[in-house]
């Protein structure tokens, strides 16, 4: 993996390796940055979007196959009505503005979580632009919406327990590839990286399945204000880990 500087304005090249194929992001602090500015919560999601957009702009440019956005998570529910109205405005908003901008770069939209208990307009957006794109070639954006790793490990669970009851399957047929197959997020490669923005180092329930072995990466910036330059510094601290997926040093491969 290599990062080659371009001009004096901090813009890069990346040389994306073939085995890192999925970037994960946890977009923290956003009500944050807008407290410390005086403004309402809700003003930091308007900027978040404009992160966003720069973040899916770099690792469509960088080459990296999967980028997942946690958006919305089955947590955030209990945020206040206004907060609430205010990110699926902005998700509608951002699908039906960039819609032409995904299809130009070729960028595929999917989605991980369950769109059924959504607005109806913000789940025909979705599903819209999960249309439009499903034949474009390059990054593969999942937005985790409404969103939860318990719930769809639970979710996994209740369909491998009809399986046992009606006899298709046996408890002894069960392991980690039969487990694993289930789980809506087995449609995309587990995380090779998992940035936080907002200094904050929880999980916070987010891939708990596929993250096992997922390097993380806490940023100090508050997700508005995280551009190009501090992906770069997430993206050269995974150069400098070894992954050995539980292998003594003696008994790992190569990386």
């Amino acid at each position: 993996m290599s990062f080659q500087k371009k001009n004096k304005k901090n813009s890069y090249e990346f040389n994306c390796p073939k085995d890192f194929q999925h970037l994960a992001v946890i977009m923290d602090g956003n009500g944050r940055w807008a407290k410390n500015k005086g403004w309402p919560r809700y003003f930091g999601h308007f900027r978040g979007v404009k992160a966003l957009r720069q973040m899916v702009k770099s690792c469509s440019r960088m080459g990296i196959p999967y980028l997942t956005v946690f958006a919305f998570s089955t947590e955030n529910w209990k945020r206040s009505s206004i907060e609430i109205s205010v990110i699926m405005k902005l998700m509608r908003r951002a699908l039906t503005r960039y819609k032409e901008e995904l299809n130009r770069n070729q960028i595929r939209l999917r989605v991980l979580g369950n769109l059924e208990e959504l607005n109806s307009s913000v789940r025909d957006i979705f599903n819209e632009m999960m249309e439009q794109t499903k034949n474009n070639q390059g990054l593969q954006l999942i937005v985790a919406v409404n969103y939860g790793g318990k719930r769809e490990i639970i979710e996994a669970v209740k369909i491998l327990s009809k399986k046992i009851e009606k006899g298709d399957m046996k408890i002894e047929d069960i392991n980690e590839g039969s487990f694993s197959q289930y789980l809506s997020s087995s449609a995309f490669p587990p995380p090779d990286m998992i940035i936080r923005t907002g200094a904050v180092s929880r999980i916070s329930n987010f891939y708990l399945w596929s993250a096992a072995y997922s390097e993380i990466y806490v940023s100090p910036v508050l997700w508005p204000d995280f551009n190009e330059e501090e992906l770069i510094r997430a993206l050269e601290f995974y150069t400098g880990t070894h992954r050995r997926f539980g292998a003594a040093p003696e008994e790992e491969g190569s990386k």
